[in-house]
């Protein structure tokens, strides 16, 4: 069977226009319809993976429709990719850091700012400049640990002076 150029041009727009499982259903449908030879006359003509009509075909039997995983894609976190950073980063950190002087918060105060950090693990630990992520991503990764790349200040102490009496002379 020959498709007519406008018939191509309507089918493959429209599957460009549809994502996901609509587009796969709708492959499936146009397929189906081509009747015998259906899935290598769309891969041959309107340029279609057969592996994505089969999806489509298998959702229109059997009315399961698949979850694209666009979440599972991507750059993976560098903790999977050096599972001991963070123990790294807490081992170095922990010596530099103290906790609020006054208490008010949880934080930890580090002199050590993320660039420095990033120096020393690859001096102490033996990590490479190229495995390593970059400053940025270790400052990311030093607040989600709670510390705070500030100077570390001590609490001055309030002075205490005397009360004025009414009766003194200051």
């Amino acid at each position: 069977m020959e498709l007519v150029k406008d018939v191509k041009e309507l089918l493959v727009e429209t599957a460009k226009s549809l994502k996901g499982n609509a587009r796969r259903l709708f492959m499936a449908r146009t397929v189906r319809a081509l009747k015998e030879g259906g899935q290598r006359l769309a891969e041959r003509e309107l340029g279609w993976n057969r592996g994505t009509i089969r999806k489509g075909q298998h959702e229109l039997e059997h009315g399961i429709i698949c979850l694209d995983a666009y979440t599972s894609r991507g750059r993976k976190r560098s903790e999977e990719h050096l599972p001991n950073l963070l123990n790294d980063i807490i081992a170095l950190v922990d010596g530099q850091s103290q906790a609020d002087p006054q208490f008010r918060t949880n934080r930890l105060y580090t002199r050590l700012t993320a660039t420095e950090v990033r120096r020393q693990l690859i001096a102490q630990k033996g990590y490479c400049d190229d495995e390593l992520p970059t400053a940025e991503t270790i400052s990311v990764k030093l607040n989600e640990l709670g510390y705070s790349p500030k100077k570390v200040a001590k609490t001055q102490p309030q002075k205490n002076f005397p009360k004025p009496m009414p009766s003194s002379t200051n």
